[in-house]
């Protein structure tokens, strides 16, 4: 008897392929989501938001085991974390988790307030935990199966700090999509162009792809894939942001919109 191809929601085997090949499946996403906005997540917009997210965790992960593998050591420890991001400040996402975190706790700097005086690590956190701390656990077998598909094993505080920036970041990734749609695009958005003295300054990108997530045309209901790629924009910068537009621009490429 033939097996039947693995269906999740709707969409036959071409999107349950695609699935299965996210750690950070798309009713977590979703869950994440409804703690932020009631606005509706289309499925283009929630497969978009598990491929970044797990860009920025993968991205997180080979920069830690190239710490490890340089000592020599198979499984990744926290210190490992804070060397990938001291290397690369890229990958340096979910940073109001830090002032919460055993790993990141006395290599956060000093902070003054007016008078000079020094302040508490309680008066920084404040009386709250940042958003996307609660429920961050849900988060761990995604974080196993990314771990895994690297080749390397971590301890379990480290396992705990990547389940906590990955909840974080995709919390903040869901505001700012939420906030793009509000705001009928991403007002805040804008360039930088080199320009050289006494030479005309260059004629505006029109056609960079960037640019044109400034403008949103789609219902002020539903946070859409484009409004994913916008909030990538406030959220990364560098490489890893290109790579993670990229990336999920090719895994929603297919992807019907209900």
């Amino acid at each position: 008897m033939t097996t039947p191809p693995l269906r999740t929601e709707r969409g036959g085997p071409l999107t349950a392929s695609v699935v299965t090949d996210l750690p950070f499946k798309p009713q977590l996403v979703k869950a994440v989501f409804r703690d932020v906005t009631s606005l509706h997540v289309s499925r283009p917009a929630t497969w978009a938001a598990a491929s970044v997210t797990r860009t920025v965790l993968t991205e997180i992960i080979d920069a830690a085991r190239s710490v490890a593998t340089e000592e020599d050591r198979k499984r990744l420890i926290p210190r490992d974390l804070v060397s990938a991001i001291d290397r690369n400040v890229e990958v340096e996402v979910g940073s109001t988790w830090y002032l919460y975190s055993p790993t990141f706790h006395g290599l956060t700097g000093d902070m003054r307030n007016a008078d000079g005086a020094l302040v508490s690590l309680r008066e920084r956190r404040g009386r709250r935990t940042p958003g996307g701390v609660a429920g961050a656990h849900r988060f761990e077998p995604g974080v196993k199966r990314l771990l895994a598909s690297r080749g390397v094993r971590a301890v379990p505080a480290l396992i705990r700090d990547l389940d906590v920036i990955a909840s974080v970041f995709l919390t903040a990734l869901a505001r700012d999509a939420a906030k793009a749609v509000r705001e009928s695009g991403v007002k805040r958005f804008g360039t930088v162009s080199r320009v050289v003295p006494d030479e005309p300054a260059p004629a505006p990108l029109l056609k960079d792809p960037l640019l044109a997530l400034s403008t949103r045309r789609e219902d002020g209901r539903t946070v859409g894939r484009n409004d994913i790629l916008a909030a990538v924009t406030m959220q990364l910068f560098g490489d890893l942001r290109q790579r993670a537009l990229t990336k999920a621009a090719a895994t929603t490429r297919n992807v019907p919109a209900n």
